[in-house]
């Protein structure tokens, strides 16, 4: 019986030395050694990814037992998808936040203060006006033409269709340019509620970058 004992003992430790030699031999060719518990709680070793365990993480381990990184679980068509198109969204959102710091740099580089913001606004809102200013002289003049053309209409008991068709002409010509100088002015009227929109916007922008600007100066 003591040598059936040794006999089988020398079985199992051939055994298990083989079973070592074959984990070493997996690992040199691989790299490592997968592991993980599948999803009916199976701890499962292999020297490549193990299939049962494609949903989940699995850990590769080096020839002393020790944790070299770990895979993460394989992603269907459509999850790669979702990923995707995640790892898109997130560039995108950094490439703005990029653009927002480099545009705030910008404005604080070119407002240091509010003086100088109010000057820009004033600047603006001026030449704006100036614009207005010559469309209402031009208008001024076209209405002084126009009394002289009503004056020679006068001599048709103002019916145009017995005036000659220059005086006709200069009529139409007349009503249709002040009519443009009016929607001229009109609109250089929304462009400069435009102008103080875009400066409100910059100002309460430029408020809070002022603000953080003047706060490590205050810590200290």
């Amino acid at each position: 019986m003591k040598q059936a004992w040794h006999a089988k003992l020398g079985l199992s430790v051939g055994a298990i030395f083989w079973a070592g030699v074959a984990l070493a031999q997996a690992q040199a060719n691989t790299g490592g050694i997968y592991a993980c518990t599948d999803a009916k709680g199976r701890r499962i070793t292999a020297d490549r990814p193990i299939a049962d365990c494609v949903d989940r993480e699995q850990r590769v381990l080096g020839k002393t037992g020790v944790e070299l990184r770990r895979v993460g679980p394989t992603l269907t068509e459509q999850e790669r998808g979702t990923q995707e198109a995640r790892r898109r969204e997130n560039q995108a959102e950094q490439a703005r936040l990029r653009e927002e710091r480099s545009r705030d740099r910008a404005m604080l580089l070119r407002y240091p203060n509010q003086g100088v913001h109010d000057a820009a606004r004033s600047e603006a809102l001026a030449q704006a006006n100036d614009v207005v200013a010559v469309a209402q002289q031009r208008q001024t003049e076209l209405r002084e033409r126009r009394r002289k053309l009503d004056t020679e209409l006068e001599f048709y008991q103002n019916d145009a269709a017995k005036a000659p068709a220059n005086l006709r002409r200069q009529l139409k010509d007349n009503t249709e340019s002040q009519e443009e100088q009016q929607r001229f002015i009109r609109q250089q009227d929304e462009e400069k509620q435009r102008i103080n929109q875009r400066f409100d916007a910059e100002l309460q922008q430029l408020r809070k970058l002022w603000a953080a600007q003047a706060q490590p100066r205050e810590s200290h």
